[in-house]
């Protein structure tokens, strides 16, 4: 019997490689290479399971990879961000797939408030001897909400990422456009289409929700 075969696709810096999982937003991991990429999106399977099962999803165990499309990177995909827009990215949104993509976006939310809950002010030190403190990663997330919406037509002045009420009205306007069938194209003038937005989302806030976890003092 055939294993289960996940569509990927990958982004192709001069430094940097993204892999992510085309039909599962948010798994997405980078490495120097693709084929490092790839072993890094299998590894991270189970964490990305987590936040399936939060989301109320079936999540298939994936027995190998086909990549699908490889796009040429940027020196933003060498910087660590998943820039390209493919051509997956750029096709209609089915009702049943935007619904997804909302309990997903929600599911990535629900957990970052969790493990931030769990974890201290201060995070030990990433590889380089740097990284944000918890309440600067948070700020951090929610900053780049406020831009990402500016990309499918919801304008927020960013809130504090403290201010829970400015946080989750941002969040239900991203969520409400995001979890709406769409033709592919991008939602504003020069910005994004749904799809690129919802795994560009949930990719940001699923990278820091595990590098908070990475970084709490107990795992050390």
């Amino acid at each position: 019997m055939a294993g289960i075969v996940t569509p990927i696709a990958t982004e192709i810096g001069k430094k940097k490689v993204f892999a992510w999982a085309v039909e599962w937003p948010g798994w997405c991991r980078s490495a120097k290479t693709e084929e490092l990429a790839i072993e890094a999106l299998a590894d991270y399977a189970a964490r990305y399971g987590i936040v399936v099962k939060q989301a109320g999803l079936r999540f298939p165990r994936a027995d190998s990879f086909e990549v699908q499309e490889r796009l040429p990177g940027s020196a933003s995909t060498d910087f660590g961000v998943p820039g390209a827009i493919s051509d997956f990215d750029r096709q209609p949104v089915k009702a049943a797939e935007a619904t997804r993509a909302g309990k997903l976006l929600t599911a990535a939310w629900d957990i970052l408030a969790t493990v931030a809950a769990k974890s201290p002010a201060e995070l030990t030190k990433g590889p380089r001897g740097g990284g944000r403190d918890r309440d600067k990663m948070l700020d951090h997330v929610v900053g780049a909400e406020s831009g990402y919406g500016r990309m499918i037509g919801v304008k927020h002045k960013q809130p504090a990422f403290d201010d829970e009420e400015a946080v989750a009205v941002l969040r239900a306007d991203l969520r409400s456009v995001l979890s709406k069938p769409s033709d592919g194209s991008p939602l504003r003038p020069n910005g994004w289409p749904a799809r690129y937005a919802t795994r560009r989302i949930v990719w940001h806030v699923l990278d820091h929700v595990w590098e908070m976890e990475d970084r709490h003092p107990s795992r050390v």
